[in-house]
């Protein structure tokens, strides 16, 4: 069953903000808070997505990113002034 959310004390700055996004989508406030408020309740919070990426085993070394990083860096310019 739909439920109903009211927010209070909205400053008008935002509220502003919120109408020409709104607009510029086509779509009214209300919808535009709704799918907000969807695609929010649908990402994990940061500690669920920690507790997911931390079990996953890793083949990257830290080895690994620091001669990636060196080879898009390319070699050091001559410092010797």
């Amino acid at each position: 069953m739909p439920k109903t959310v009211r927010i209070r004390g909205i400053d008008d700055e935002v509220y502003a903000g919120l109408v020409r996004r709104a607009g510029e989508k086509g779509i009214s406030v209300p919808e535009l808070l709704r799918r907000e408020a969807a695609r929010i309740a649908a990402r994990p919070s940061i500690a669920e997505w920690l507790r997911r990426t931390g079990r996953r085993p890793s083949r990257v070394t830290t080895g690994d990113v620091v001669q990636t990083m060196d080879g898009w860096r390319g070699d050091w310019p001559d410092t010797d002034r």
